[in-house]
């Protein structure tokens, strides 16, 4: 199950809630990759560029991170700094918290924007795995992923990875559009993930996704 939680954990049930809603629950399909070119990258573009409204990642800002990137207008960012609580078990909050190699540490949500959905940040150990790997990873770690399409990046001097992917959940029996990416730094690897509540939420999200990856940089 997909981590799904906000920076304080009594709001146990609607984060658990929310994990079940966006979670994948069937086999996947056969990746794709896709040339690396600036060409391919602007193509996926939606045609609306997601204002920014500040950026985080340095130190000072709400979520210290090994990367910084500009977070789209009205979105606002939390560290994820969860402790159990006697309703809900350490194993439970691990499966939460942990996606592959990476644990999720910034939650930027798009509600206050009028959107449903959460810009993720997860980061990882530093380690010998390139990029590539580490996104592998994450996207494997979830059931229910398909036609994962990889392609590389660059930006503010970082080179990395992103995919495209469909996700399937068991509960709604509903498959839906969701991308992320990753990059790996001297302090370890970072992934953003954007999911949403349907398909819909997750195109009307994607330029601040879009702004996040093309503003990437180390702080």
């Amino acid at each position: 199950m997909r981590g799904r939680t906000g920076a304080e954990w009594g709001v146990a049930a609607p984060v658990l809630l929310a994990a079940v809603l966006a979670g994948c629950g069937q086999p996947g399909g056969e990746d794709v990759d896709v040339a690396a070119t600036p060409s391919a990258t602007a193509t996926r573009a939606s045609g609306t560029a997601a204002p920014s409204g500040g950026s985080i990642g340095a130190a000072g800002t709400p979520c210290p991170l090994p990367v910084a990137f500009d977070i789209a207008r009205g979105w606002k960012a939390k560290v994820v700094d969860v402790q159990p609580s006697a309703d809900v078990a350490t194993e439970d909050l691990v499966e939460l918290l942990h996606q592959g190699p990476v644990t999720l540490a910034c939650e930027i949500d798009a509600k206050p924007a009028g959107n449903i959905g959460f810009l993720r940040v997860w980061t990882g150990e530093p380690g010998k795995a390139d990029a590539r790997t580490v996104l592998e990873g994450f996207v494997d770690a979830e059931k229910g992923t398909s036609k994962a399409t990889y392609r590389t990046f660059a930006s503010g001097g970082l080179t990395g990875v992103e995919v495209e992917y469909l996700c399937t959940s068991e509960v709604l029996d509903e498959t839906k559009k969701e991308n992320a990416l990753a990059v790996v730094t001297d302090r370890g690897p970072v992934v953003l993930h954007l999911g949403g509540l349907d398909d819909e939420e997750h195109r009307a999200m994607l330029p601040a996704f879009e702004l996040a990856r093309r503003t990437l940089r180390t702080p």
